[in-house]
């Protein structure tokens, strides 16, 4: 044979070791590639409208289907799926106004595969308030907003104090969604939660708008109930109240005149100081107060006592 026939039988030779000898090493990169990290095939949002052709809700279909299909299989997996925000991004670009987005939006960032974080707890409230803006009038999204802040997110948040703040933030887009429609019930759970936030005062007009409009023979036993509810909370920040006033009069008492009775500094009044407080420029200072019921407002932390609380 010669050495022209023997050169292209060489060359396959050499090509299909080297085949058989790198095929193996790089099946199981990509396997590993493929097992790790997503791939998100789909053009940035702002230029969705021009790679869609004006096929705006066939490609939201597609992107909408194809984030729920990856959703469940990164549970099934086990694999972190961190894809979720550039399908919301784009789903949202091509209609702003998608309910179900709105709807899911809590559980795909704050329950996602494999484990949410506070960043996705945020972002899932970003999101949530923009549906509220773009959808002022669903009541199932207030609803939905308000539970999502109420309940799920705190568990995320590291700080309680901003965790109890988002509880009182839910509470009150829970009351809100009653108001538009949603299950007049639910004021009796958007109430419970502002009284146990600090927010009785807050709670009641809430109960008071739901117990005007539940006022309907068939709906006899929700009202009944948010009636029984509402003279409860009132009967708290009436107490409420008394308790702040009795502690800001405490203060005062044991600051100004601690030598004397209690009962005879309560006669007497607060004290001034009038060098400090003439002029009308310290009129409305705190420590300038003539008397018992300008002293509670002007040092009420609370805000029990401010007329223009809701």
């Amino acid at each position: 044979m010669s050495v022209q026939r023997l050169v292209p039988i060489v060359l396959l030779l050499a090509a299909v070791a080297g085949v058989a000898g790198t095929q193996p090493r790089l099946a199981r990169i990509a396997h590993q590639v493929k097992e790790r990290d997503d791939v998100y095939r789909f053009p940035p949002p702002a230029q969705l409208h021009v790679a869609t052709l004006g096929w705006d809700a066939a490609a939201m279909d597609i992107l909408w289907t194809k984030l729920l299909v990856e959703y469940g299989l990164h549970w099934s997996e086990r694999r972190d799926f961190l894809a979720g925000p550039k399908y919301i991004d784009a789903i949202l670009e091509l209609e702003p106004t998608f309910a179900p987005m709105y709807h899911l939006v809590g559980t795909l960032l704050a329950y996602r595969p494999l484990q949410g974080t506070e960043d996705d707890v945020r972002l899932a409230r970003s999101y949530l308030e923009r549906g509220t803006a773009v959808r002022p009038s669903d009541s199932r999204l207030w609803m939905e907003y308000g539970q999502f802040l109420a309940y799920m997110a705190p568990s995320f948040l590291r700080d309680p104090a901003e965790g109890r703040e988002w509880r009182k933030v839910g509470a009150r887009a829970m009351g809100h969604a009653v108001e538009l429609g949603a299950d007049a019930e639910r004021a009796l759970t958007a109430a419970d939660l502002l009284s146990h936030t600090g927010a009785t005062r807050e709670a009641i007009p809430y109960l008071e708008r739901a117990y005007a409009f539940t006022e309907k023979p068939e709906m006899a036993d929700i009202h009944e109930a948010i009636g029984q509810k509402l003279a409860q909370l009132e009967v708290t920040a009436m107490k409420d109240a008394a308790d702040a006033a009795e502690q800001i009069i405490d203060a005062r008492w044991h600051r100004d005149m601690p030598f004397a009775p209690r009962d005879w500094y309560s006669v007497i009044g607060p004290v001034t100081t009038p060098a400090k407080c003439a002029g009308l420029a310290w009129a409305d200072a705190p420590d300038c107060a003539r008397d018992w019921t300008g002293v509670v407002s002007a040092n009420d932390p609370s805000g029990i006592f401010r007329s223009d609380e809701p």
